[in-house]
């Protein structure tokens, strides 16, 4: 997952005054508190645990573990070089951190917090999922055009993959049906692509269609359908049996998580704004909300057993001098760092 660039005012301006026409039945999500975290880092992916009680947050060099309920932190992961993102496996009682610096997937105890090694993974690790169906953590690895699949029970002391599959393009992240099918959007391709789980290979290959490099990915697997969020202000909607896209949506700039929950996908955008919309039924989908958030919340984490979104951010300055002057990669101000948390 690549950091945002400048925020258009315009991009804002206008998926802001999309969302004032909307119907009158529209949801009413609405920021609900702040939880000031502080810490030195960038951030990525957020990840909640299954109680929706404890958040997981990469801050480049180290990964902050968060009581949602009080704001204090549990425990902090360091040893990382650029981390990504979090997944856990509960039965197992390990977390997994993908680190795309130094291409390995450190593994830490749910429990004490405490590092248990590392497996090698890829160059670029960086979007990381837990797939029920295989029983495996898979890490998307960009640069190497992989998704590496590692045991949960790996031993973290000289243990390796369990299989690496060649994506042909640059992974983002991934979704899971949990009955043997994963969905990665590559990025340098504008296309889904359908791992089959049990055989470790790419069984299929669909184009995300007006979605221009997916980002985020999420499911409705009751229905059967993928939400991609695309960098190209588009959120797409696609029939995850055969690739056929249902409906599209505008969404603000930079976007980099999609998720869904009870009817309801959402799109957390760089620009300050997420964008939910109403699954009416399989076939049909409507703009539901545009929150406005704040500038750089641009992942996020949905409790899935409770009604809360937390997204992190921070203060962002542009500074001169960088290494790219016509698009300037924001740096957070220290010690600002924050979770947003949105509810209904």
């Amino acid at each position: 997952m690549r950091n945002f660039l400048r925020v258009s005012v315009v991009a804002i301006v206008v998926i802001v005054a999309a969302g004032a026409a909307i119907a009158a039945e529209a949801v009413a999500y609405r920021m609900a508190a702040t939880l000031h975290v502080g810490g030195d880092g960038g951030w990525d992916y957020v990840t909640l645990k299954p109680d929706g009680r404890v958040l997981y947050i990469t801050r480049t060099t180290h990964t902050m573990v968060l009581d949602v309920a009080s704001g204090k932190l549990l425990g902090d992961i360091g040893g990382q070089v650029s981390a990504h993102g979090v997944a856990l496996v509960p039965d197992a009682g390990r977390g997994f951190i993908s680190d795309g610096g130094s291409g390995s997937v450190q593994i830490f105890d749910l429990r004490s917090h405490a590092t248990l090694g590392k497996v090698a993974a890829a160059a670029d690790a960086d979007g990381i999922i837990y797939d029920h169906a295989s029983n495996r953590v898979l890490v998307m690895c960009g640069r190497a055009h992989r998704m590496v699949a590692i045991a949960p029970d790996v031993n973290p002391a000289g243990g390796t993959a369990a299989a690496t599959v060649d994506l042909g393009g640059s992974p983002e992240f991934a979704v899971a049906d949990e009955k043997g099918k994963v969905f990665v959007d590559i990025a340098d391709r504008d296309e889904v692509a359908v791992v089959d789980t049990k055989q470790m290979k790419v069984v299929a290959r669909w184009p995300t269609g007006p979605g221009v490099r997916p980002a985020g990915i999420s499911m409705d697997r009751a229905t059967r359908r993928l939400f991609i969020g695309c960098r190209n202000n588009k959120l797409v909607v696609m029939n995850a049996d055969d690739g056929r896209i249902v409906a599209d949506f505008p969404i603000g700039a930079y976007v980099d998580a999609t998720a869904f929950r009870g009817g309801l996908a959402f799109a957390s955008c760089g620009d300050g704004t997420l964008t939910i919309i109403r699954e009416v039924s399989p076939a049909k989908f409507e703009l539901a909300q545009v929150l406005k958030t704040e500038l750089g919340a641009r992942t996020m984490a949905v409790d899935t057993v409770g009604e809360m979104i937390y997204l992190p951010t921070a203060d962002l300055t542009f500074p001169a001098g960088s290494s790219s002057p016509a698009h300037p990669r924001p740096v957070p101000v220290p010690g600002t760092f924050r979770i947003l948390v949105v509810m209904e």
